[in-house]
């Protein structure tokens, strides 16, 4: 489930998430996923929302919309181990620069473990992709 115009980065495949629907996604745990104390890591579901959230406000986009993460806020209410996790969002609110999400994951034993706000920025990728070329003319470096 790919951006409008565009594929989506490595992580996603790497963490084995599974796109279900526009703000759908699924996890089964495995040794990859879970931190030095052996519980599922913070940042694997973090990143289970942002990706999520993300999904669920490209199915509203047109092809020449992008959309950044701008802030996301998480509550970790409890954790997993092993088993499957699924990961909801819904866009709240959308104008035409920027959006509002809200998002949960839940255990696949019904148990509630994550609950997240976040916002997007909504630009042009025209303007997007020109601002990127001068500054990478002006930083050879990058």
């Amino acid at each position: 489930m790919a951006p409008p115009g565009g594929r989506l980065d490595p992580l996603p495949e790497f963490l084995e998430f599974r796109f279900e629907a526009p703000g759908v996604i699924r996890l089964s745990i495995d040794a990859k996923h879970l931190n030095g104390a052996g519980i599922l890591s913070g940042a694997v579901t973090y990143g289970m929302v942002d990706y999520a959230m993300g999904s669920a406000l490209w199915a509203q986009l047109s092809e020449d919309e992008g959309i950044a993460t701008l802030s996301i806020s998480v509550n970790y209410l409890q954790t997993a181990i092993t088993g499957d996790i699924i990961c909801n969002a819904a866009v709240d609110r959308r104008n035409r620069t920027a959006a509002t999400l809200r998002a949960t994951v839940e255990a696949d034993d019904g148990r509630l473990l994550v609950t997240a706000i976040g916002s997007y920025s909504i630009f042009e990728r025209g303007r997007a992709r020109a601002r990127a070329q001068r500054l990478r003319a002006e930083t050879p470096e990058l």
